[in-house]
């Protein structure tokens, strides 16, 4: 077990997933002393690759995308200061499931799907690799995806459906022993964006004359299913000291997010905070002391630190 008194457990499905929801975070708490543990799902086999010179590497050519992606999640964990990275069941165990999308918006699994692919993973072998590391970690707070998945992914929802059950499992002290003592995690989270922070972003986007930039989304209109209301947030983690790690990271993925995307478009036009602030909705455990916005600022609020 890490000897810091306070641990965070991130479940994500793919390379990048994490620096995008919670780099700035992850960042933060790795230079307070508190110890960060991420765990993926999918070396990501199945994404589009942005630089053409690897197309090479595609599922459909030489299908050797997932070890590459290895290499660019190590890079960004470097950047972020995380040196617990971790692959579900070990790397390889599961395959990225690929997606497409519907007409309405959001993504959905894809026509044809790898027999290994995470979406067809066995739930409770799956959450079984996820009991032990919290078992061995025993993290006080988990933060992974709601239940759609942030917009759907299959694997994303499959994620949710792991990290969720293996939290439930791992308390219990009848259930394989043999996977270590029994932990109960304090608290849950989901990974969300507020609503009026998005719309803010996008408003001064298009005043910028930028128009390409998350395109569809309207600052006045619809946003995708991975915006929250702000009612339903229950933590805001101000890391903006840290968004230099957390733009260092998102570069680490050259082959799925290019330095004029929208993240750093964002980034550019809007300033730090519109990506040093990363947002939280609290789904088990008690809510700790909030801030004046009426959120948390620490998701370990109210947590008291382990003495081992």
């Amino acid at each position: 077990m890490p000897a810091a008194p306070y641990r965070l457990l991130l479940v994500h499905a793919h390379p990048d997933d994490e620096s995008i929801g919670q780099g700035a975070t992850m960042a933060k708490y790795v230079a307070e002393g508190r110890h960060v543990t991420l765990v993926t799902c999918t070396a990501g086999e199945q994404g589009e690759i942005l630089v053409p010179e690897l197309a090479h590497l595609a599922a459909d050519q030489e299908d050797r995308l997932g070890e590459h992606r290895r290499g660019e999640i190590a890079d960004a964990m470097a950047a972020l200061g995380v040196t617990d990275h971790r692959w579900l069941g070990g790397f390889g165990r599961y395959r990225d499931s690929g997606m497409k999308w519907h007409e309405s918006g959001h993504a959905i699994p894809a026509d044809d799907i790898h027999d290994n692919a995470f979406w067809r993973a066995d739930l409770t072998e799956a959450a079984d690799h996820l009991v032990e590391v919290i078992r061995e970690v025993r993290p006080q707070v988990l933060v992974t995806y709601d239940p759609f998945g942030g917009y759907g992914h299959p694997d994303h929802i499959q994620a949710h459906r792991v990290a969720m059950y293996a939290a439930q499992l791992a308390g219990v002290p009848s259930h394989r022993r043999d996977l270590g003592e029994p932990w109960v995690i304090a608290k849950i989270y989901w990974g969300a964006m507020s609503e009026s922070r998005m719309r803010a972003g996008l408003r001064a986007l298009r005043d910028a004359g930028d128009t390409t930039s998350f395109e569809g989304m309207d600052p006045d209109g619809w946003l995708p299913p991975f915006v929250t209301a702000d009612e339903n947030l229950a933590a805001a983690v101000d890391a903006t000291a840290y968004i230099e790690a957390k733009m260092k990271a998102l570069a680490s993925y050259p082959t799925q997010i290019t330095t004029d995307g929208p993240f750093f478009a964002l980034s550019n036009n809007v300033g730090s905070e519109a990506l040093g602030v990363e947002y939280y909705r609290i789904v088990s455990g008690t809510q700790g002391e909030l801030g004046p916005d009426g959120l948390e600022t620490d998701l370990f609020a109210g947590v008291p630190a382990d003495p081992a």
